[in-house]
């Protein structure tokens, strides 16, 4: 599976500089690639689809951030169970540490026990997949975790 097969795209997360009305950021990610691999890699080893559990949301910077979000990055979704990759995207940093203030201004503001945002893959336009989530951590361009810029639940150790 290549990047270039991933579509992101985001909603609910301008209210969070507006100040307005607290709504769960969204990320749908689409994937029009062959198909086989993704699916597999969504399925645990008992045949069902992973839960939200079983995965973890992470992004990892390809430069240093310095004084502004202008770097480019890698999303990527993997199997916490296995540590291996379902898939990956690039995207601008900005624009994910955007997402990840609004949704952890989503959970400081409503008592959401679900998540803090919710991740919806579609395979070819076709719903196959949706978690909701309540980390996401950032790792710098040397592989080192930026608490400042994750989303961290509180209670959590890493």
């Amino acid at each position: 599976m290549r990047r270039e097969h991933f579509t992101l795209d985001v909603s609910n997360v301008d209210w969070i500089e507006t100040d307005s009305e607290p709504r769960k950021p969204q990320v749908s990610i689409e994937f029009t690639g062959p198909t086989t691999d993704l699916r597999e890699r969504l399925t645990g080893p008992t045949g069902d689809l992973l839960e939200a559990n079983e995965t973890d949301a992470s992004l990892r910077l390809q430069s240093p951030l310095g004084g502004n979000d202008e770097a480019a990055a890698v999303v990527s979704v993997t199997n916490r169970v296995t540590g291996e990759f379902i898939l990956e995207l690039n995207e601008d940093a900005s624009d994910v540490l955007k997402f990840i203030q609004a949704a952890r201004g989503y959970g400081e503001r409503t008592a959401d026990e679900e998540g803090r945002y919710e991740v919806a893959i579609s395979i070819d336009g076709d719903p196959f997949v949706s978690y909701d989530k309540r980390t996401f951590l950032v790792y710098d361009d040397e592989g080192s975790l930026l608490r400042q810029h994750s989303l961290i639940p509180s209670g959590v150790e890493l």
